[in-house]
């Protein structure tokens, strides 16, 4: 601790912080329970906490430095395949068409509803409204990509094998846990909340926690399963054994750091401890990279969890036409119907994941390169 009583502060940037991430981040360390913070080059304002902050906290935890969509993460997959096979417009159509059809990106009907894995119905949720809302939003959201930055990805690495990326989270539940026990929650000053860890209440939250998370990679896997279906339909490709990773980038969990037991807060920041495998997307047009964590312990074991926003998705709209998006996806398949809305996804949008990459060199290692192919996102 500084002799402001402030926690230990670590930062990876590529650029200096605008005046009101400096402020947001200020006001992470001033918590009298922050023992150490760590900021990532992807970081970005958002309400209440930064995407791309690490907070490291002794007792207490504090839901809005895990957001609303807990559990958020990515997965990746290898196909048998290589990516010539979505060389001509035709058969990159009808790919393109079959996982929309495939993978909604809001809801299911109740017909087409997804059957619940059987480790996910064996985990109990902390209250009956909550228990409600995943008999019902729950249950037709199960397998469904959601709008905004979640993305379906096809994608060839540096052999032209094809690989699947998807992105996307815990849908309408994270959101309602959070709100849920928000409404429960301390005040913490700051403008946050908190949780007493050794309580009811913050035990509740735990727990609802880790049910997001595995409902959000039960998410995910649905939806592999879904476009590998149509993949093997359209070009003949299955997954490759082996080839499977998964992780989130939105959670709490209690880690050891510098010999303290300590609650880690991520909030769009990847885990990174040395030989984890990880995943981090650029924008829809770039591309995108298999990482390695290298266990860097001022990052509190944690890297950047994409290329972060650049501009506002407002600012994105009002700078960004239709025709530079399509000069920016050049030689990627998309929706071109959807080029109004998605010019807030635009890659000028966003960061440069290179230079992400040049500022975390000692949290993770590059192990695969793989460029955009064919992207998928929801209206």
């Amino acid at each position: 601790m500084t002799e402001r009583n402030e926690a230990m502060l670590s930062t990876w940037l590529i650029e200096p912080m605008e005046a009101a991430v400096a402020a947001a981040i200020e006001r992470l360390r001033r918590l009298e329970d922050a023992a150490h913070i760590a900021v990532m080059p992807d970081v970005h304002l958002t309400s209440d906490v930064c995407v791309g902050t690490v907070l490291a906290t002794r007792r207490c935890v504090y839901p809005q430095a895990v957001g609303g969509d807990i559990g958020c993460g990515m997965l990746a997959v290898a196909f048998d395949v290589d990516a010539t096979r979505l060389a001509d417009a035709t058969t990159a159509g009808r790919v393109l068409a079959a996982i929309g059809e495939a993978v909604p990106p809001l809801r299911r009907s109740r017909q087409h509803a997804v059957p619940w894995p059987a480790a996910l119905r064996e985990l109990p949720l902390s209250h009956g409204s909550l228990e409600a809302i995943a008999g019902d939003e729950g249950t037709l959201q199960l397998g469904t990509l959601g709008s905004g930055n979640h993305f379906i990805e096809l994608q060839a690495d540096e052999e032209d094998r094809l690989w699947l990326m998807i992105h996307s989270g815990s849908r309408a539940m994270g959101q309602a846990i959070g709100d849920h026990h928000l409404a429960r929650a301390e005040p913490a000053g700051q403008g946050l909340k908190r949780l007493a860890t050794e309580t009811a209440a913050g035990q509740q939250y735990l727990q609802d926690v880790a049910w997001a998370r595995a409902y959000a990679a039960a998410n995910r896997a649905a939806m592999a399963v879904s476009v590998a279906q149509e993949l093997e339909r359209a070009i003949s490709a299955t997954p490759r054994e082996g080839t499977w990773v998964s992780i989130d980038h939105n959670h709490v969990v209690q880690e050891r750091h510098g010999g303290r037991l300590l609650w880690v807060h991520r909030k769009g920041a990847m885990p990174a401890s040395a030989g984890t495998a990880g995943l981090l997307p650029g924008s829809m047009g770039t591309a995108s990279f298999h990482v390695e964590g290298r266990g860097c312990a001022a990052a509190l074991d944690s890297s950047a969890h994409g290329a972060g926003r650049r501009l506002s998705r407002e600012k994105a709209r009002g700078k960004i036409s239709r025709s530079d998006l399509h000069q920016q996806m050049r030689g990627v398949w998309f929706d071109y119907r959807m080029a109004t809305e998605l010019r807030e996804e635009a890659p000028a949008a966003y960061k440069d994941i290179r230079a992400v990459l040049r500022a975390q060199r000692e949290l993770v290692k590059v192990t695969r390169t793989l460029r955009p192919v064919l992207n998928y996102k929801g209206r």
